[in-house]
């Protein structure tokens, strides 16, 4: 599989500000300062693909946030992930992968300490003194290994001038947007800063089944800084930044489908007729697969899941609850920003991050420096799992094919009794008549950090960079589903075992959870939780040779050490008890440890045609930590996988060059890389788990980044990418397509409602018994969730995996 991507291509036209540039500098390009390899430099002296903005910059060029980088980085690319996280991907290379350990193909960091858990794409740039992009593999320096790219946040430190500034901003859908910043010195020792971000406004899309608005913003973040600084070989500062948000924006948008209403026959074996065709829509929705692999652009794809294929149509089967698919006949509307919820959306989110910086200057030539950092980051969000509501209500009386039928008074008694009316009352979904379905992703992490560094800056020829690094990283939290037909199933089952629909507590009773805000407790709902710990410690350094005046090598060498730990909790939806698993949790430990680093050289040729030219080539390792697999979910026929996944490498090749011309007016900058890339880390979906492996792929492009200034207050500014990226023969089942589109295969429900492939031959005699075909067996749809079994009654045989 081969893919050419024109990744990133953004032409701007900017005016100024204000004049003032151009009273001072004419049409001269200020020099921007950056710290790319821990130390200041020039940008257009650093050896490395990186793009810098300053507060400037960024309000010009509005880049407002996170994802607005895509717009003036080359090669870059962002989207939102199902799980609240997102995918900032630098060169193709991010996170595919679904795992609490898993580590991001782009470290994020703020004032050069990582932050594993963090806002970039919540939260807005306010009163940074610059934000820089590096791209390619940073295995050397950085805080956390990254094989994409690094993003690191710096903010604006005290000076020595009393300052301040408010910025306000009004717009259409009710936006409110504050800016403010405040400079106080105080005496020659210390200095504080405090700056601040509010931002309100409503949605862009709209919810139209409450009629509220979807997607808006309620916002806001605050950040002091105090700076102390007692001698003049000595300096410090102490950050707190704050960020909250509180509004009804969907973690994801639409979710696009093409219904899969199954297929017409089984190998020419037609279904069902008994029971005016009931047993036959049954046992057709048990060979959808709910969603059928068509282009995304298709009109069709603004249709909606077949139920029937999915695990809460199971049970809205098996209970009567349904008759047939409940979104029958029902298409999304075109809007891509509009939902129709059975709720609004919940997004909260908060963080405060607390840094320590100190530096040391041991001789003239020496610089000791100690970074420490702590955050508190949690996140809950709460949406319809759907997006959009059923096409009609529940049965009133239930489906005369159903998993209870033969339970005297099922019909006339027991289900009027539990369900008046149709209704369902699921504690976590609410009292509702159609099918529901909602689910939460939430986390609680903290992460600290403690870096020290110790460089020189001597006038020889030889200089270094060499530091240590230890991290610690927790988190908690929970991914929930909650589908009201299986609250209504298990009701069903614990009025008839233990004569209480709602118990709570051992078995043989299924725990109903009471609260609307599950708590783990229930066996009512989908909870994969699994707390993660990571120890990661590390020792670095580089070494710098200024061969010549013009001429210098550089080497990096780094040592990591990642030592993980999850507890895996099974997965209880639907067995007896309480809690959040019926034992101890399974203690999955991994350790890894890989040598990481850089070598090549930068050269500053004297060339007649441009005012300064540098030229680098350099080869990079980059490694990305393996991590745990998500608790695993078991099931008939389900072959496990392996708890560990592997880690990344990439071995990187780049030259590049950067140049001044036209009397510093115009900058030109050209990269080429090519990556030889193995083990990206990508997920797929197994028995309703997030399992992830390993694939191998060859990556190469190239970039060009240009600012021209050719009159006072206009200019011009190019980011463009160019990016080949191919997978390398690999082996893994398309969860979308398992079959392969051979006709000897059927795909089919398992009795945990998963998906599984058989034999056609195993799937007609399955449908035969089901039909009631086979002398000895009654028609009985349900008879087919047996073909998965390893030796079943539905003489299947063995799985086809």
């Amino acid at each position: 599989m081969k893919r050419h991507l024109l990744a990133t291509s953004a032409l701007a036209l900017s005016t100024l500000a204000t004049d003032a540039l151009a009273q001072d500098r004419g049409t001269v390009l200020d020099e921007l300062v950056v710290t790319a390899q821990r130390r200041e430099e020039a940008l257009q002296d650093v050896p490395i693909a990186v793009s810098a903005f300053d507060q400037g910059a960024l309000e010009r060029s509005r880049i407002e946030g996170g994802p607005n980088l895509v717009t003036a980085v080359p090669n870059v690319n962002f989207s939102k992930g199902n799980f609240t996280g997102y995918n900032f991907q630098i060169r193709g290379i991010g996170s595919k992968l679904v795992a609490g350990s898993g580590d991001a193909g782009t470290g994020i960091h703020l004032n050069n300490a990582p932050l594993l858990s963090n806002n970039l794409f919540e939260t807005e740039f306010y009163d940074v003194e610059r934000v820089e992009v590096l791209r390619g593999p940073q295995g050397t320096l950085y805080g956390r290994n990254a094989t994409g790219g690094v993003v690191n946040l710096i903010t604006a430190k005290p000076t020595d001038q009393f300052e301040g500034v408010v910025r306000a901003e009004v717009g259409n859908y009710d936006s409110i947007k504050f800016r403010g910043m405040v400079n106080i010195p105080m005496g020659e020792v210390f200095a504080a800063r405090l700056a601040g971000t509010y931002l309100e406004r409503g949605g862009y899309g709209d919810n139209i089944f409450t009629g509220n608005d979807a997607d808006n913003r309620n916002l806001w973040g605050v950040r002091a800084t105090v700076s102390f600084n007692p001698a003049e070989n000595f300096r410090s500062w102490l950050v707190w930044d704050h960020f909250e948000e509180d509004d009804n924006r969907s973690r994801i948008g639409k979710q696009f489908c093409t219904k899969d209403p199954g297929p017409a026959n089984i190998g020419g074996l037609g279904y069902s007729t008994e029971a005016g065709g009931l047993i036959g829509q049954i046992q057709r929705g048990f060979f959808s697969q709910g969603c059928l692999p068509t282009p995304l652009y298709d009109p069709s794809a603004l249709g909606t899941v077949n139920s029937q294929g999915t695990l809460g149509g199971l049970f809205g089967a098996l209970g009567g609850f349904q008759t047939g698919d409940a979104y029958i006949g029902k298409m999304q509307t075109p809007d891509i920003r509009d939902i129709e919820s059975t709720f609004d959306p919940i997004y909260k989110s908060k963080t405060d991050i607390y840094q320590f910086n100190a530096e040391f200057d041991v001789t003239d030539d020496l610089t000791l420096s100690w970074l420490t950092s702590y955050t508190f980051f949690k996140v809950y969000t709460r949406q319809d799992y759907n997006r959009y509501t059923p096409s009609g209500p529940f049965n009133t009386t239930p489906n005369p094919v159903n998993a209870f039928s033969a339970v005297p008074g099922y019909a006339s008694t027991i289900y009027p009794m539990l369900f008046p009316n149709g209704v369902i009352n699921d504690p976590q979904n609410g009292a509702f008549n159609r099918f529901t379905t909602s689910d939460i992703s939430s986390a609680y992490t903290e992460n600290w950090s403690h870096e020290v560094r110790l460089q020189s800056n001597f006038d020889g020829p030889l200089n270094f960079n060499l530091g240590g690094l230890f991290l610690r990283f927790t988190t908690q939290g929970d991914y929930y589903v909650m589908f009201n037909t299986g609250t209504g199933y298990y009701q069903i089952n614990n009025l008839l075992t233990v004569g209480d629909a709602n118990c709570q507590g051992p078995a043989p009773c299924i725990t109903i959870d009471p609260g609307a805000d599950p708590n783990r407790s229930g066996h009512n709902y989908y909870d994969s939780y699994g707390p993660y710990d990571l120890t990661s410690y590390a020792a670095f350094g580089e070494l710098y040779w200024q061969m010549t005046e013009s001429f210098k090598w550089t080497l990096g060498l780094r040592y990591t050490v990642d030592k993980k730990e999850v507890q895996n909790h099974t997965v209880a939806l639907g067995t007896p008890g309480i809690g959040p698993n019926p034992g101890a949790p399974r203690i999955l430990e991994a350790e890894f440890k890989e040598p990481t680093g850089r070598f090549g050289f930068d050269w500053k040729p004297d060339v007649g045609f441009t005012d300064d030219t540098l030229v680098y080539g350099f080869y990079s390792r980059g490694y990305k930590g393996g991590g745990l697999n998500p608790p695993f979910s078991p099931g008939i026929g389900v072959v496990p996988t392996s708890p560990i996944f592997q880690p990344e490498f990439i071995d990187a090749y780049e030259i590049g060059t950067k140049n001044t011309l036209l009397d510093g007016s115009l900058m030109l900058n050209l990269t080429g890389f090519y990556y030889d890339y193995a083990g990206y880390q990508v997920s797929k979906i197994i028995n309703r788990t997030s399992i992830n492996e390993n694939i191998d792929a060859k990556v190469k492009g190239v970039e060009l980044e240009t600012v021209w200034q050719p009159i006072p207050g206009l200019r011009l500014n190019a980011a463009i990418g160019w990016l080949d990226s191919e997978i390398q023969d690999t082996t893994s089942i398309d969860t979308f397509n398992r079959t392969q589109g051979n006709p000897g295969l059927v795909l089919v429900k398992s009795s945990a409602a998963s998906n599984c492939v058989v034999s056609t031959a195993s799937a007609q005699t399955a449908l035969a018994i089901s039909n009631g075909q086979v002398p000895g067996f009654t028609p009985n749809p349900f008879t087919l969730l047996g073909v998965c079994t390893l030796t079943s009654a539905a003489g299947a045989g063995a799985n086809i995996d």
